[in-house]
């Protein structure tokens, strides 16, 4: 009742890590490089914002334009704030998407892997070992039931949080302009 793993199913599982490990190093390269860019853009952009307030405050010539020109510049760096917040939440969840596809498809192998190791466990058990397999069989059934549901949960969360996130954004974007109006 042994089960007996040949170098060449070592070397394919070898492979197929590896391929899942360099999968996942690119995948987090490509999200730190895509954030570096984007953190590299929203400084540049900002310091050329910046000089270009500094200037037109040295400019102004009495408190009414300094009131009227810092409460226009409000609305824009709050929207600029919130987009620059929504790029990085795209970068980051398009990675964990990533991610989660390659656990998925790496828990996918394992548990074909497995029901293959039982299928040849059971030929090999002696007589009346079969209702244990078919108890293992269905413990692991249950518990890819289980992480299917919670995949599932979660990912409706995450939808909820989404447009809950997206709602109080409009609406803090919608209040700041209207306070900024009414200045």
């Amino acid at each position: 009742m042994t089960v007996t793993v040949t170098p060449e199913q070592l070397a394919a599982a070898q492979k197929a890590n590896v391929e899942a490990l360099l999968t996942l190093a690119t995948t987090a390269l490509d999200s730190v490089e895509r954030l570096v860019s984007l953190n590299i853009n929203t400084v540049r952009t900002s310091f050329d914002e910046a000089v270009a307030q500094t200037k037109a405050v040295s400019a102004v010539k009495d408190p009414q334009e300094l009131a009227s020109l810092s409460s226009a510049a409000v609305l824009p760096v709050v929207e600029k704030s919130l987009a620059y917040s929504r790029q990085v939440y795209e970068i980051v969840t398009g990675a964990q998407q990533a991610v989660s596809k390659l656990a998925e498809s790496q828990l996918a192998e394992i548990n074909k892997n497995v029901a293959s190791a039982l299928d040849k466990l059971a030929e090999s058990a002696p007589a009346g070992s079969d209702v244990a397999v078919a108890a293992v069989k269905s413990a692991i059934a249950a518990a890819n039931s289980a992480y299917d549901q919670v995949t599932k949960a979660v990912k409706q969360v995450t939808e909820v949080a989404e447009s809950n996130v997206e709602a109080a954004t409009k609406a803090t974007v919608q209040a700041i302009g209207a306070a900024a109006k009414t200045k």
